[in-house]
C-alpha cells in the first residue's frame, strides 16, 4: 500500500514490535509531539489505549464549550491530524505506526461530542471507543485497509468515534 503523498517507495504497514522503534527526538518536532499524543504513543503496550487516555483531560477542558464550537474544534483537530499523521508515518516509514495516536485522541473527542455530563459517561465513552477502534466492524475495517495516508490513519478512528457516539446516545436514551 502506498501512502498518499509518499514519494515512490511503499510505506510499510505497522506490525508487532513497532512501538519500541520510536525515536524520542520526534517529540521535539511539533507534528511528532501531536501525532504521538503528547508522548502517550511511546507506551510499549497498548499505545492506542494510552492515546485515548491522553484525550480524556483534553475532553474535560473542552466539554463546556458550546456544541457548535466543540464540533468545529474537533473538525479542525481532525483536519490537522491528516498532514501530521502522514508526515510522521513517512518519517517512521510505517503506515499507521501504533505510536501515532492523534487519531485516537480525535476519535475519542468525536465519541464524546454529545455525551451526557459525568464520569460514568467519560468512562463509558472511553470503553466504547476502544471497543470500536479495536474490533473495527464494517465499514471501519474496510477504511482501515483501503484508505491510505494521513486521511486513512484518521478516518477509521473518526468512524469508530461516530459508532461509539451513537451507542452512547442509545444508552443515554434507554438507560
Amino acid at each position: 500500500m502506498v501512502a498518499v503523498g509518499a514519494k515512490s517507495r511503499p510505506v510499510r504497514k505497522s506490525g508487532p514490535g513497532m512501538a519500541d522503534k520510536l525515536p524520542p527526538r520526534l517529540l521535539l518536532n511539533p507534528a511528532g509531539f501531536l501525532a504521538l499524543g503528547f508522548g502517550s504513543g511511546f507506551v510499549p503496550v497498548g499505545p492506542g489505549t494510552a492515546g485515548t487516555l491522553a484525550a480524556v483531560p483534553l475532553y474535560l477542558l473542552l466539554q463546556h464549550l458550546h456544541p457548535g464550537l466543540y464540533l468545529g474544534l474537533v473538525c479542525v483537530l481532525f483536519l490537522v491530524g491528516i498532514p501530521i499523521c502522514s508526515h510522521v508515518a513517512r518519517l517512521l516509514d510505517v503506515h499507521d505506526h501504533p505510536g501515532i495516536v492523534w487519531d485516537e485522541i480525535v476519535g475519542y473527542l468525536v465519541t464524546m461530542a454529545f455525551a451526557p455530563a459525568g464520569w460514568t459517561w467519560v468512562v463509558t465513552g472511553f470503553v466504547l471507543f476502544r471497543i470500536f477502534d479495536i474490533a473495527k466492524p464494517w465499514p471501519i475495517r474496510w477504511c482501515d485497509r483501503q484508505v491510505s495516508g494521513g486521511f486513512g490513519i484518521m478516518l477509521d478512528d473518526l468512524l469508530a468515534g461516530v459508532f461509539a457516539a451513537v451507542v452512547m446516545q442509545l444508552l443515554n436514551h434507554f438507560w
